[in-house]
């Protein structure tokens, strides 16, 4: 895997992720896999809307001194790429609408075109208490994807977790949940209106 160019395209969609508002100045996290024990990440201090290669840092399996440098996010990670080998791109991020959303629904059922076809239903996960979360959430998150066989995971009131071989297809995937949310809690404002036409 050509090292350059993959941290140039973490680079690209995590500005384009930051100006959707799916990354804070400071929160979130995006990797890829470079070989089969090596990940590039952000770093702990990274600046989403100043993303370039020194805001990333390449993390072997095994810890050392870097990891102290690494994102919050990064045994998640690492926990991640070592059980599901088709993941070769992880991100971590807030869409405001779907983040909205779980809180109050335990699933979410697209009723857009797009959303239905490329998404179907995604069950929202509940983390019963945020004590403790990042302790269970390097273990809970993979045990999810592998059970639940799927690749996007929506976390009530904290985020998504989400991997793909493509990470222009990552990126399509978390856009059209992000829409599909959005258009949800429309019709549901619209609903509540009672408007008669």
């Amino acid at each position: 895997m050509n090292k350059i160019r993959v941290k140039k395209q973490l680079s690209l969609l995590a500005l384009s992720m930051f100006r959707k508002d799916f990354f804070g100045i400071y929160h979130g996290s995006i990797s890829a896999k470079l070989e089969s024990n090596l990940f590039v990440i952000n770093t702990r201090d990274t600046i989403f809307d100043s993303f370039d290669e020194k805001s990333m840092i390449e993390l072997y399996y095994r810890k050392d001194y870097r990891w102290n440098e690494a994102s919050i996010d990064a045994e998640i990670h690492q926990h991640i790429y070592k059980q599901i080998t088709e993941a070769k791109f992880i991100t971590f991020s807030m869409p405001p609408f779907t983040t909205a959303y779980s809180l109050h629904c335990n699933v979410i059922i697209p009723k857009d075109y797009f959303g239905y076809k490329e998404l179907g239903n995604i069950q929202i996960h509940d983390p019963k208490s945020f004590e403790g979360w990042y302790d269970r959430a390097a273990t809970e998150i993979p045990y999810y994807f592998l059970s639940n066989n799927t690749d996007i995971m929506v976390i009530k009131g904290y985020g998504v977790y989400a991997y793909n071989r493509d990470l222009h297809l990552l990126a399509k995937r978390l856009a059209i949940l992000e829409k599909s949310c959005r258009l949800l809690l429309l019709n549901s404002s619209i609903s509540q209106l009672d408007l008669d036409f």
